[in-house]
């Protein structure tokens, strides 16, 4: 199977999640501010990280069911970026889908064009390689946001979760293959 295929499948399975939790909780998930989907993505990997620190884990939630939170959380960020924060459950199911759709679109045609040109260098990283570049881009978005979105010479707060999402699908991939 090749990284693509392999991407796809990491996407759907986490789309499905996030196409049931809409049916289960509709789109509550829109009143979170920015800083609050941050603190979301954080609180998982922090987990992971404890985890893979202490090699025990007391609740039941594996480590690939973390990564897949994080790539959707990652996802609502920047749906929340575009559409800004609503107090009220505002999308059908059909339109939250195309809308996850539309962001995972433009993180696999980052992932491809990198891909082009690290040659696939992720395929040798560690888990907590990736947890740990996943926790430093959650920390330059809240330096970002204490900025008021402003950015001298570094790119914003949507490219950081865009590079989350590519992050989490290679720890899924990797998982999947049983390296991780």
């Amino acid at each position: 199977m090749n990284t693509t295929s392999q991407y796809d499948q990491v996407v759907n399975n986490c789309k499905e999640i996030f196409i049931k939790k809409v049916h289960d909780y509709g789109t509550s998930w829109r009143v979170l501010r920015m800083i609050s989907i941050v603190d979301q993505i954080y609180i998982k990997a922090q987990r992971i990280r404890t985890i893979q620190e202490i090699k025990q884990q007391k609740v039941a939630d594996d480590i690939s069911g973390e990564f897949k939170g994080i790539l959707n959380y990652a996802v609502i960020a920047l749906i929340q970026i575009d559409k800004g924060t609503y107090v009220v459950e505002d999308l059908t199911t059909e339109e939250a889908a195309r809308l996850y759709d539309e962001k995972i679109s433009i993180a696999r045609s980052l992932m491809e064009d990198k891909n082009h040109d690290y040659g696939e260098a992720w395929r040798e990283m560690s888990q907590e390689s990736f947890v740990d570049l996943i926790l430093v881009k959650l920390l330059r978005i809240k330096q970002i946001l204490s900025n008021d979105g402003r950015t001298l010479i570094s790119e914003g707060i949507d490219a950081n979760f865009i590079d989350i999402i590519n992050y989490a699908v290679f720890a899924l991939i990797l998982i999947g293959e049983g390296k991780h």
